[in-house]
């Protein structure tokens, strides 16, 4: 089973439950000032699965006022993404630039580094939440004020596939092994990264420049979802997104990699990623290379040793091997 922690107010002594709590979400999210019209006996519950750099919570809890301040993010920033699915209960989230009202089934969309006053109203409001690092969705520092905030439906489009996902991962988390944890995470970074795509391209106020950074955004989250294909070339990415394969390599010119480079990295480190996992041992090395688009083993090998220093077999056998 996946690595879970569980809380539940009815373990704490009533007088300290609020405090309790404020402590608990400052640890999965960020440091917050709350608010309560029941801070005397404050009831929640809340459910953490850690996955790797992604943390996964599910939650219940009495109505909240969360505010994240100037000084708290200068005192500390743990620079993520905050993904919420309501699932029962409303709310809004008040920042600079935005005010957004919550309902139902609404996907709400924060960033540890931006000051916000958060609402929820209902009783008992739960939720479904994600933390993502923003260094796993490659999102450009400029571009996140048009994210946060953006109103997203749970029930529709790219909302219900993350929100879909979140559900069920939280619902039954029994069939996953503490290994999984890692790959789920990977999974919704990148759905993170698809849905925040989606929604800047579906702007309708973004300057060329930013058009060209969503375009660039929604192209690796491409790539990200066919590494398994070794059809997978500049040119089938080119034709698939309607853009010449030229314009492709200036979209990457501002890249630290060639489009060609940038693919080779990310199979070589989810193969990497698969040959260093123990509950993957009994997986041949070649039906690993195939998995990430290497269906030649020499290929494979020879790109291995040229990224890493090593032979895959001998990096298999030291990761998993090395510490006995």
């Amino acid at each position: 089973m996946l690595d879970k922690r569980v809380f539940r107010s009815d373990d704490v002594p009533a007088a300290d439950r609020f405090d309790y709590w404020a402590e608990l979400l400052g640890r999965t999210h960020a440091p917050m000032e709350l608010r309560s019209d029941h801070t005397d006996d404050f009831r929640a519950s809340q459910r953490v699965l850690d996955l790797g750099a992604v943390t996964v919570w599910s939650a219940t809890f009495q109505p909240l006022v969360f505010r994240r301040t100037p000084k708290l993010i200068r005192q500390s920033d743990p620079e993520a993404y905050h993904l919420s699915l309501v699932v029962r209960g409303s709310g809004a989230g008040v920042w600079r630039h935005r005010e957004t009202q919550y309902k139902p089934y609404d996907v709400f969309i924060n960033s540890s580094s931006l000051p916000n006053d958060v609402h929820s109203s209902g009783a008992p409001v739960t939720t479904v939440a994600l933390e993502v690092p923003k260094a796993l969705v490659s999102l450009p520092r400029d571009m996140a004020r048009r994210i946060v905030g953006t109103p997203v439906s749970g029930r529709e489009g790219m909302g219900a596939l993350l929100a879909r996902f979140l559900t069920q991962l939280t619902d039954d988390a029994a069939p996953y092994q503490p290994t999984d944890g890692s790959r789920l995470g990977a999974v919704l970074a990148d759905l993170t990264t698809a849905l925040f795509a989606h929604l800047l391209e579906a702007g309708d106020c973004l300057t060329p420049e930013s058009h060209r950074r969503t375009l660039t955004l929604r192209i690796r989250a491409f790539i990200q979802e066919h590494l398994h294909d070794p059809h997978l070339t500049p040119a089938s990415i080119a034709a698939a997104h309607h853009i010449s394969t030229s314009y492709l390599h200036r979209l990457f010119r501002d890249e630290d990699a060639t489009v060609a480079a940038w693919i080779r990295r990310q199979r070589l480190k989810a193969a990497r990623r698969d040959l260093t996992d123990p509950a993957l041992h009994a997986i041949p090395i070649h039906a690993i290379a195939t998995r990430w688009g290497y269906p030649r083993a020499t290929d494979f090998s020879r790109a291995y040793r040229a990224a890493y220093g090593t032979t895959p077999k001998d990096h298999r056998y030291q990761a998993i091997h090395g510490h006995e």
